[in-house]
């Protein structure tokens, strides 16, 4: 009678393995992804945005502070930070260090949820509803995040437009605060993006439709979210679970147009939504999605 626990067995040692995988190494698999995207006048010459997102940063995850600090080594043009960076009350000042060799470089930022509120132990099956109750923890030092990053010049755009001259290109950027919250304050930035500009850039940390939507019809070229963690957990062959917000599965991670060129928009709207860099420290794993940031390539349109 033996065999009866074999199966069993097989698939205890099977589950092990994979949990042990997912939470021991691709939970700490820091990766680049690149891609470039075609949005940049004919005949202009490459622009590189380097985004962060998701730290969901502890004061003890060195590997992850000391690569993201690498990363200054791409010598970006802008870097991009599109919230949910601290995981804890100790983890302002190890985030900051981490962005300390990015923030010589120019920079925009908007806040999220995840930067507002400490987590909190979660039923972790409550993400396959749409209707889950949100939850927060205690407030966080979000401010002095905050203020660490205005002084080092980087521009904050959490329900907020801005204007950053790089690589003598002029950007002209709108961002909203954390939609998934429902603390965006899309008609504060409302209006037209100033065609003359060389880029027109809206970030929001959660990619909802709605806000995306807006954006698109606003004239911006590219729009940089974070959020999903690229569902965190994928399956091979069909991708991911779950999105957390609005936006569909397909478009759950990466580079994807959300509207197509128009004669007044000629680029269109491009989206990038990265799977981040983090996971919260009640739920530390990942499957078939590694931690990762993204260096985007602004090309030339075709004319």
């Amino acid at each position: 009678m033996r065999w009866y626990t074999a199966v069993p067995t097989a698939a205890v040692a099977s589950g092990a393995a994979t949990v042990a995988y997912a939470s021991l190494y691709e939970r700490t698999r820091w990766t680049l992804r690149r891609f470039d995207v075609p949005v940049l006048a004919p005949g202009s010459t490459p622009l590189r945005i380097l985004q962060i997102s998701d730290l969901h940063m502890t004061a003890g995850q060195r590997s992850k502070q000391e690569w993201v600090a690498g990363l200054a080594e791409l010598e970006p043009d802008l870097v991009v930070n599109t919230g949910d960076n601290l995981a804890g009350f100790d983890a302002v000042p190890p985030t900051l260090r981490a962005l300390g060799p990015l923030m010589d470089l120019p920079g925009a930022f908007v806040l999220a949820s995840n930067d507002y509120y400490a987590p909190r132990p979660k039923n972790p099956f409550k993400y396959f509803r749409t209707d889950h109750k949100r939850v927060h923890g205690a407030e966080l030092p979000w401010r002095d995040l905050r203020d660490g990053m205005t002084d080092r010049g980087w521009v904050d755009l959490t329900n907020a437009a801005g204007e950053l001259t790089v690589d003598g290109r002029r950007i002209v950027l709108a961002g909203v605060d954390d939609s998934h919250l429902e603390r965006d304050r899309y008609d504060v930035v409302a209006g037209p993006a100033d065609p003359d500009a060389d880029l027109r850039l809206g970030l929001a940390h959660s990619p909802e439709p709605r806000v995306l939507d807006r954006f698109a019809a606003d004239g911006y070229d590219l729009l940089l979210c974070g959020h999903t963690h690229g569902g965190q957990l994928r399956i091979p062959f069909y991708g991911a679970l779950v999105t957390n917000c609005g936006i569909d599965r397909a478009r759950v991670r990466w580079l994807h147009r959300w509207s197509e060129p128009t004669p007044g928009s000629p680029s269109g709207t491009w989206l990038h939504i990265s799977a981040g860099l983090g996971t919260s420290p009640y739920a530390p794993v990942r499957f078939a999605c590694p931690p990762e940031a993204t260096l985007l390539t602004l090309t030339a349109r075709a004319s």
